[in-house]
């Protein structure tokens, strides 16, 4: 089989209920090179049996986004990585969108849609894209990809129950600023709607704060509703 040119790494726990929706509109992608990679954070449910049939590789990894991720980026064949979410869809013409943006650029992400209800959804995601175009810093939602090299470069994901995607895009930028892509990938709007636009938005803007002014991450995890795992 020839090497992939592009490795998709999804970090899931307990997604047993909808990791074949995710996992199916990719099948189409694997005979191009496209290899999928599923991290498992220890699921207590069928989410490996109902995965494993869908990708190339699953593992195991110690919960958490950043350890999984890093664990699917170790084993990754291709040169050039995505990091995709679970309740997160790629667009149509993803994979063609990326390869051109990695030749002229190190890394990127795309701009969001956030699936839901709630009008003010549209305005979340609005402001999401554009602060992101602006401070050239990206949020896991976005399908961050980056070439093996940089991911590399820079240590990959830094070992944290929270923000590690702010950390990452961070030392990234300081190899370039990241291909800002106008196509949207979805993602889904329910902890938005389960715990109220507003309310979310004000968390998020708090924790972002006190991450930028030192708070411990696993403090910040906790108050946005993760439990760290025990060291």
């Amino acid at each position: 089989m020839p090497t992939p040119t592009l490795s998709i790494i999804l970090p899931v726990l307990n997604e047993a209920a909808g990791i074949a929706s995710v996992l199916a509109p990719l099948q189409a992608l694997r005979p191009a090179g496209v290899e999928l990679i599923v991290v498992d954070g220890g699921s207590t449910d069928d989410t490996a049996r109902v995965a494993t049939p869908l990708c190339e590789r699953l593992i195991t990894a110690p919960r958490g986004r950043a350890s999984q991720m890093n664990a699917g980026a170790n084993i990754a064949q291709a040169d050039r990585l995505l990091f995709q979410h679970a309740d997160t869809r790629l667009p149509q013409d993803a994979i063609t969108a990326i390869h051109s943006a990695l030749d002229t650029h190190v890394w990127g992400r795309f701009d969001v849609h956030i699936d839901g209800r709630h009008p003010m959804l549209k305005v979340v995601a609005a402001m999401m894209n554009l602060r992101s175009r602006l401070t050239g810093i990206a949020t896991g939602d976005q399908a961050i990809f980056v070439r093996r090299t940089a991911f590399d470069q820079i240590g990959g994901f830094a070992d944290l129950p929270l923000m590690e995607d702010i950390a990452l895009s961070r030392r990234l930028k300081a190899l370039g600023r990241p291909a800002c892509l106008r196509q949207r990938v979805a993602t889904a709007g329910r902890r938005w709607e389960t715990h109220g636009v507003l309310r979310t938005i004000v968390l998020m803007w708090r924790l972002r704060t006190a991450y930028a002014l030192g708070a411990n991450p696993a403090d910040l995890a906790r108050r946005y509703g993760y439990a760290p795992r025990e060291s």
